[in-house]
């Protein structure tokens, strides 16, 4: 006894529609949150890994070692002209 194909639900059948309409009236808009505005001068904290060899060297100098790091990645990305 072999039963009957299932019949394949199609996409205008009343339980999809039905689950369309709820989605519509019951579903939050999913909202980006708007970016910040990046102020010059302003600096921001990050987390960043590097190797102990290129720490070691930017901090040999003493105090003042991460703007050092900064510097060296403003140069490296072009920002200093």
């Amino acid at each position: 006894m072999s039963q009957p194909p299932r019949r394949p639900r199609t996409l205008n059948d009343a339980r999809t529609e039905a689950e369309a309409a709820f989605k519509k009236v019951t579903a939050k808009p999913v909202e980006a949150p708007p970016k910040r505005q990046a102020l010059p001068g302003v600096k921001e904290m990050v987390s960043l890994r590097i190797d102990q060899a290129v720490l070691e060297h930017f901090q040999e100098g003493g105090p003042g070692w991460q703007d050092r790091i900064n510097a060296a990645l403003r140069k490296a990305a072009g920002l200093d002209g």
